[in-house]
Order: C-alpha cells, then sequence, then structure tokens
C-alpha cells in the first residue's frame, strides 16, 4: 500500500505588500516578504506534510474532541479508517466516520489502481480483480462511489492498492511481457526481508518497484507516494528488508519513495514495540512515515495506547488508519480488534486513546 497527499503550493499564497511612504511601486520588493497563512491554518508534523489540496480545508472536516481533532492537536494530519460502498451503507458507521475520522481508505474497492486524494493517500489498493477483471475493461463504480462520499464529508482518501501479489485477476497471473505493470507497492517482502516471488518480481525482478513509483509520480506528481506490508511490528528481518530496498531505490532516483506504510494487524501485547518499529522505518530514507490499518486482537487499551503514542512521539509519522469502524464489519470480526463494539459503542480503547491525546 502506499499514500497520496495532494500539495498545498505555499508559493500560490499572496503575500501582503508593504506600506511604503512613496508613490513609486517597487515590484522586486514583493518576492521577500514572508507569507504568514500556513502557520495559522495548519499544525504540521515535519515540513514533509502538506494539506490536502490548494483550495480545501486545511484539516479534514471532524467533530470536535473526536479522533482526529485530538490527533491534529499533536500536529498530525489525519486519524483514519477504512470503508467501502457496503459499509457507507450502514447509518451508524457512517456517522462514527463523519465524527470521529479524517481519512477514509478503500478497504477493497480500488485495489489494484495507485493512490487518491487523500488530499490523495497513495498506499491504497483499488484491487485489481475488483478494477479490471478482464484485460482492458474497467470498473471504478465502488471507488468512485467512496470517492464521492469522502469529498462531499471534508475526508481525506488514501488510496490503496496499486501494485499487489493478491487479489489479481487471472489474465494477470499469466503475464509474462515487461510492458503491462504500473502503480504502488503493497505487501512485496517475504518474512526474511527479501522480495515476494509475486509474478511482478518474477517478470521484472526489484526494477518494478522503481517502474511502479515512476509511473505513479508521472500520472499525479503532487502525490505523497507509499510503500506498505504487514509484519513490520517489531525490528526484524522484514523491517531491515524494507529500510534496505528504500534506501537502494532513493538512492539510485532519489524522491522515488515518499513514505512507509506499517499495516500493524497485532496480537494483544504487541503495542509495545510499536515505537521501535516507527524508529527505524523513519530513519529510512523517506519523508514520512504512517500506520495504515491498524487493529488488535481484543482491543486492549494499553496496545492502542502505546501505538497511537509511537506516531505522536515519531516526527515523521504524520497518522494512524485502523482497519475498520465496528467490530461488526471487520475482517477479524470474532477477535473484536476495532475501537468500537457491534453497535457502534465507543470501547475502552477508544476512551483511553482521547484520554491519552
Amino acid at each position: 500500500m502506499f499514500y497520496i497527499l495532494d500539495n498545498l503550493n505555499p508559493t500560490t499564497s499572496t503575500p501582503t505588500p508593504t506600506p511604503t511612504p512613496t508613490p513609486t511601486p517597487t515590484p522586486t520588493l514583493t518576492p521577500t516578504v514572508t507569507p504568514t497563512v500556513p502557520t495559522t491554518t495548519v499544525v504540521t508534523p515535519t515540513t514533509t506534510v502538506v494539506t490536502p489540496t490548494a483550495t480545501g480545508p486545511a484539516l479534514p472536516s471532524a467533530s470536535a474532541g473526536g479522533l482526529q481533532q485530538k490527533l491534529s492537536t499533536h500536529g498530525k494530519y489525519y486519524f483514519g479508517a477504512c470503508a467501502d460502498p457496503n459499509t457507507l451503507n450502514i447509518a451508524s458507521n457512517v456517522n462514527v466516520l463523519k465524527s470521529d475520522f479524517g481519512c477514509v481508505t478503500p478497504e477493497n474497492s480500488m485495489k489494484v489502481l495507485h493512490p487518491l486524494p487523500c488530499g490523495t493517500l497513495a498506499n491504497s489498493p483499488v484491487k485489481w480483480d475488483a478494477t479490471e477483471p478482464n484485460r482492458g475493461q474497467f470498473n471504478f463504480g465502488n471507488a468512485d462511489q467512496l470517492v464521492n462520499w469522502a469529498t462531499s464529508n471534508g475526508k481525506m482518501i488514501r488510496g490503496h492498492t496499486l501494485v499487489w501479489h493478491s487479489q489479481l485477476p487471472g489474465w494477470v497471473s499469466n503475464i509474462n511481457d515487461r510492458a503491462t505493470l504500473w502503480d504502488v507497492c503493497n505487501e512485496i517482502f517475504e518474512e526474511n526481508g527479501s522480495l515476494r516471488q509475486s509474478v511482478f518480481a518474477r517478470v521484472l525482478g526489484e526494477s518494478f518497484v522503481t517502474i511502479a513509483f515512476q509511473a505513479a509520480r508521472k500520472t499525479d506528481p503532487k502525490a505523497v507516494l507509499y510503500i506498505n506490508d504487514y509484519n513490520l511490528d517489531s525490528v526484524n528481518a522484514k523491517v531491515n528488508g524494507m529500510v534496505s530496498l528504500v534506501n537502494r531505490v532513493n538512492q539510485a532516483n532519489p524522491g522515488t519513495i515518499d513514505g512507509i506504510g506499517t499495516q500493524m494487524h497485532l496480537q494483544q501485547g504487541q503495542g509495545s514495540t510499536a515505537q521501535a518499529v516507527l524508529t527505524a522505518l523513519a530513519a529510512a530514507n523517506v519523508k514520512e512515515v504512517a500506520i495504515t490499518e491498524l487493529d488488535i486482537v481484543n482491543a486492549p487499551v494499553n496496545d492502542y495506547t502505546q501505538v497511537v503514542n509511537a506516531c505522536v512521539n515519531t516526527p515523521k509519522c504524520v497518522g494512524v488508519t485502523v482497519w475498520g469502524v465496528s467490530d461488526t464489519n471487520s475482517w477479524r470480526a470474532s477477535s473484536n480488534p476495532l475501537l468500537f463494539d457491534g453497535q457502534y459503542r465507543p470501547k475502552a480503547a477508544y476512551n483511553a486513546i482521547i484520554s491519552a491525546l
């Protein structure tokens, strides 16, 4: 997965001219005036964080006192959740999304393509079997529905996902030519830190990573592009492999990969390693990092607060996304891993995060 944020170019702000006692204007003095607007419109965790669009709100829409608003007071950009048309049809789910979350990630409806406007986050799957079931025949209906909802409700969008080994249509698995691949990368590592033996690696080798990111960059030069993976939950071989690959790619082609996403589908007790992991990922040659698919078995208070605090304490960490709103709609529903129960009531972990923030 990867994520994109549209850049707000501060140079588009019109500086306030300095009054002068002489009637003769001096045009060459105007550029030396320092614009002050950005410092009053958004609190940024690092200089790499930008507003969603040049004309949009400084921060996503959400209610005062909720997760989004609380996290933003620490200079972070978003507290997000995954969504899709099936959950956007549930009124209780939508109410929580509106009040507490500033960004939505398509759980399945986008997988294959590349990031959309989360501002726009490029770590998303527009899943290939959902968007191009037959070669050259595209269907973006569900993705469009999610994007339309998000934009009409003032939310950011984290696109998910361009290059992923899973949920591939049959025609992709049979590719043997080198002219088909595009988008940005999700779950491309084995547990030992080597590249997964996917169709992409088989045909293109490691170069598919650079090809994918360069294609995404060409499509939207303003996007912030992420590489995303799971089991980056301790400083292990997979984390080391991720950091090494990102550094190689960005050394050879500076600025290719903007950010690293760690999914963090955790077991109880694993929250204590979150700070070490974010510190290790942030040490890579990237502008930012993010927690992209957080859920924790049984939603323990300590683990959730440890993970969120780890992001707060890591300057390069720009946001947290949980993988759903209610336990009812979680892909791990039997383990009750989310912040809201089956009746969309906030759980103890939710209240603990709010208190911690």
